[in-house]
């Protein structure tokens, strides 16, 4: 599994914006319905009004470029730009570590 944490940062609650549309118009409910599309979710961080996270996970890298290759990335560069917003990303590679499972409660 591929999980990557978007980070959209915009001005005047245009990030917040951003993510409703792409609710409200079913953009994001159509990359969740795309082949290997694991978790697409937006959260909003408690000490940042600003920002909105999106943690998007996939199989794998080719269900990620299959994605990349779909007619909704051109809708959501398009939002992007509407919103005027700017991203970082952070890219994690899914680990299961036996020794972690104590610590969580089910």
């Amino acid at each position: 599994m591929i999980t990557v944490n978007l980070y959209y940062k915009g001005k005047d609650g245009a990030a917040r914006a951003f993510a409703e549309e792409m609710e409200a118009s079913g953009i994001a409910g159509k990359i969740r319905e795309e082949q290997g599309n694991l978790r697409y979710q937006y959260f909003l961080p408690m000490d940042d009004p600003e920002t909105v996270l999106l943690i998007d996970s996939w199989t794998d890298q080719a269900a990620i470029d299959a994605h990349h290759a779909s007619p909704m990335m051109k809708q959501l560069a398009g939002l992007r730009e509407k919103y005027d917003l700017h991203m970082t990303v952070e890219r994690f590679v899914g680990d299961e570590y036996e020794a972690d499972r104590k610590y969580i409660r089910n």
